[in-house]
């Protein structure tokens, strides 16, 4: 979603950084493309004065123009307000100790409510929770059957009352919750297709009687302003405590995700990252803020690597690896590690320097199938002997894959070259290991003790 804004801001430092002096003209040479860039992101008018200013004021500092690379502090100063825009730190839910506690989500129809729901109650069971969904859109039954639908999906159950009045059913399942011992309640509200007033009295409503420890407005980030225009309006009545941004994955601007928190104060809790039940994840303003600015998300990174790792699987791979046992099914396993993570072109985006990557370079999403199939289409005395693979049988392994013999002896030589690198680092262990010896590091006899 914002690859151009990415794309325009990382042009303009570019810029920046390869001057060794910078003047205040320079710096606002800058800052009108950086404007521009932010209002073609459909970011709001005033909060990109506002942004722009600050970043100005700063930049034309003694702190700047004296430095040895001003340029560079431009980038940190305008790092800092991308993320003080939306949040400067991640803002998680908070619960009051009560149970069960009560979650309520609010939006305009359409924001994405119901699969957020759903995708929200799959994240906390994840961190130890036992949820229950409640079906509050009378108005729309087949927002009720998709919740149902989407609960049966991930073995989640869902409360949908027979009664019409949204306060008794929203009632009805914290008392649902309460008998089938769940420790968090979410609720699914109706929404419009625009803000108006029977709405805004059903929210209300809901959160006089449910007294929710969470009142989380979900807000479709490719309306953009319109999105923000609405959060505003919530914000006046209802006064919820956070915000979930859903579709960030989507090709529109994202001009609101920058926007909602600078005009209406309240913080960003959670983006939606894809159409999967488990694309849902705490938002981090300061690694978006780096995202944005082509600088990765090594952070993110790791984090995705441990969710896809199996710790038993891991272990033994480097017993594996340490014996110099490594296997063609070793790597294949690893591969299929990697294909949990998601996208190739999503992992690449969170490495640092891949916005500078050529405009069209392109990320072979199906590298990795290729390359399974053509493991998959040896035998198992090949995949632990690579060397027994000749000609002939180059040819049986391509024609199964329904690959050429190319792609086999490229994917043969990339193993063998993997082979070399775990034979050096284990050679560069053992000399490290005699090294520590011969000094007698801590733990070992010597003059060091």
């Amino acid at each position: 979603m914002f690859e151009n804004l990415s794309d325009r801001l990382q042009a303009v430092f570019a810029k920046l950084t390869s001057r060794g002096v910078l003047s205040e003209a320079d710096v606002d040479a800058a800052m009108r493309e950086v404007r521009m860039a932010l209002l073609e992101a459909d970011v709001n008018f005033k909060t990109v004065k506002e942004f722009v200013a600050r970043v100005r004021e700063r930049a034309v500092g003694q702190e700047v123009m004296k430095s040895l690379t001003p340029g560079q502090m431009v980038v940190k100063i305008v790092l800092e307000e991308l993320t003080a825009l939306m949040g400067t730190s991640e803002s998680r839910l908070v619960f009051s100790g009560r149970l069960p506690a009560v979650v309520m989500l609010v939006g305009l129809q359409g924001s994405g409510k119901t699969t957020v729901a759903a995708k929200l109650a799959n994240l906390l069971r994840k961190q130890g929770k036992s949820p229950l969904l409640v079906a509050c859109d009378v108005y729309r039954p087949a927002a009720i059957d998709q919740l149902e639908a989407l609960g049966s999906q991930l073995g989640i159950p869902v409360y949908r009352g027979e009664a019409t009045d949204v306060v008794a059913i929203a009632e009805a399942g914290v008392k649902d919750a309460i008998a089938r011992m769940r420790d968090v309640v979410i609720v699914d509200t109706a929404g419009r297709l625009h803000v108006d007033e029977e709405m805004m009295a059903e929210a209300a409503a809901l959160k006089a009687a449910l007294r929710p420890d969470q009142v989380l407005m979900v807000i479709d980030a490719m309306t953009g302003q319109d999105a923000v225009n609405a959060a505003t309006a919530f914000a006046e009545r209802v006064d919820f405590d956070g915000v979930i941004v859903s579709k960030l994955d989507g090709d529109a601007r994202g001009g609101a995700a920058l926007s909602v928190r600078a005009v209406t104060g309240r913080p960003i809790k959670f983006a939606g990252v894809g159409e999967k039940l488990d694309a849902l994840e705490p938002f981090h303003p300061e690694r978006m803020a780096k995202r944005i600015l082509g600088m990765g998300d090594v952070v993110s990174l790791i984090e995705k690597a441990q969710d896809a790792l199996d710790e038993a699987s891991a272990a033994e791979m480097d017993a594996r690896l340490r014996a110099g046992a490594f296997t063609l099914d070793d790597f294949l396993s690893q591969l299929q590690q990697v294909r949990k993570m998601g996208p190739l072109s999503e992992i690449v985006k969170m490495l640092p320097g891949a916005g500078k990557l050529p405009a069209d370079a392109k990320i072979d999403e199906g590298a990795l199938t290729r390359t399974e199939a053509i493991i998959r289409s040896m035998t198992h005395a090949e995949r632990s002997k690579p060397g027994v693979i000749n000609g002939s049988r180059r040819e049986r392994i391509a024609s199964g894959a329904g690959v050429r013999v190319y792609d086999v002896n490229q994917l043969l030589k990339q193993f063998a070259q993997t082979q070399k690198m775990i034979k050096q680092m284990q050679t560069l262990e053992k000399q490290g290991k005699r090294a520590r010896r011969r000094l007698g590091l801590p733990g070992m006899p010597g003059p060091f003790g």
